[in-house]
Parts: C-alpha cells; sequence; structure tokens
C-alpha cells in the first residue's frame, strides 16, 4: 500500500472533530513521507520506500484505535467546556432578567406555591450540568493520565446533554404557565435571552450527538 492510499484508508476510519481529524491524519502522512525520504536515501525505489514506510507504520486496524480514542477525548473536552460555560452563562442570564421583569411584585406573589421551588430546581439542575462538564474537561485534559476508560466520559456527556433537555425544556413552560403575567417581558430583553438560550441549546445538542456517535465501540459505529 503506497502513503496516499494508506491514509485515505486511515481518514475513512477515522470519526471525530474535523480540524483535529485532519491534524492527526496530516501528522501520520509527514510521518510516513519522513521514513519513506529516508528509506529512498539509502537506496530504494519511492514505491518500495512508501510501502516499506507503510508497514512499520502499522496496519490501519492497529493505528486506528488509539487515533480515535484522541478525537473522542477531543470531542469530549469541547462539549465539557461548552457545558461548564454556555449553562451557568445562560442560568444567570434569565436569573438577572426575572429579577428585573416585572418591575413590582405583584405577579410574583400571585404565582403559585410550586413556582419558586421548581424555579430552584431548574437553577440547581443547570449548574450541575455546568459543573458536570467541567469535571469532564478536566478529566479529558490534566486528569487523563487517572481515566483509564475516557470514551466513557465522552459518552456520558452526550447523555447527560439529551437527558437534562427535555427536563429543562418542561420546567421552563412549567415557570411561563405559573407566572401570572411576569413572562411578559419586555420585548428586546426576552429576544436577545432567547436567541442566546436557542443557540446554546443547538452547540449543546450538535456536540452531545457527535459524542455519542463517535465513543459507540467500534463494531457499533460499522
Amino acid at each position: 500500500m503506497r502513503i496516499d492510499d494508506y491514509v485515505a484508508e486511515l481518514d475513512r476510519a477515522l470519526a471525530g472533530p474535523q480540524g483535529a481529524k485532519r491534524d492527526l491524519v496530516v501528522e501520520a502522512r509527514d510521518s510516513l513521507t519522513d521514513t519513506a525520504d529516508a528509506l529512498e536515501a539509502e537506496g530504494l525505489e519511492r514505491a518500495e520506500a512508501e510501502r516499506v514506510a507503510v508497514a512499520e507504520f502499522g496496519e490501519v486496524a492497529q493505528v486506528a484505535p488509539g487515533y480515535q480514542s484522541e478525537l473522542t477525548a477531543v470531542a469530549g473536552r469541547r462539549l465539557g467546556f461548552l457545558l461548564f460555560i454556555s449553562v451557568p452563562i445562560t442560568a444567570l442570564m434569565w436569573s438577572v432578567i426575572w429579577r428585573i421583569y416585572p418591575g413590582d411584585d405583584t405577579a410574583w406573589r400571585l404565582a403559585p406555591a410550586w413556582y419558586r421551588p421548581v424555579s430552584r430546581l431548574l437553577d440547581v439542575l443547570q449548574l450541575c450540568v455546568g459543573l458536570y462538564g467541567g469535571l469532564a474537561l478536566f478529566a479529558l485534559s490534566r486528569g487523563a493520565r487517572w481515566i483509564r476508560r475516557p470514551r466513557l466520559v465522552t459518552r456520558s456527556l452526550g447523555v447527560v446533554v439529551w437527558s437534562m433537555l427535555p427536563v429543562t425544556v418542561l420546567l421552563g413552560m412549567l415557570l411561563t404557565l405559573g407566572s401570572n403575567g411576569a413572562s411578559h417581558l419586555d420585548v428586546l430583553p426576552s429576544m436577545l435571552a432567547n436567541a442566546v438560550t436557542s443557540a446554546c441549546w443547538g452547540l449543546q445538542i450538535y456536540g452531545a450527538t457527535r459524542c455519542l456517535r463517535i465513543s459507540r465501540p467500534p463494531l457499533a459505529r460499522r
């Protein structure tokens, strides 16, 4: 197998963030090319030098799992960072908005008894998700030496996002229905907050879906 064929096969065998994947494939190509150049300088024909370099590098089935593990960790770190940053910011943003609007306390006094506990529960759940994202980020970076199965950490992030999304939507709808008019915010703050929240949710869902897909066992990905 020539270098181009080997690299193409390796590229097809890997799944993950495109930038990180491209860097790993380029790194493999450079290593193969350097080895082939050295062999060619020793007198081998170029085609033979490339075949020897590929043989020394190892079969794709042997090399790909190591690269895939790194890509899976990269995807997990990105989602963990996103959760650690976006979830607390979103919760804080809505908390500030609901404290400012409406200007009087009438709407809050008319709210049902379950309103504040549900609001607190939503805040706690969101902060827990953000905290878990931070812990996963640490585990997949500085704590990687102590994590034997980083794939499971990445997969757990995807599960957490997809599990929390319906819960967050349901609790948000309950708060809106129980606010007795307090949800009628000024148009601009409401639009900006919803836009930021929707963008964060979209990014989280995208990252969670990718983490779930690439963290499956190799046989399940085929």
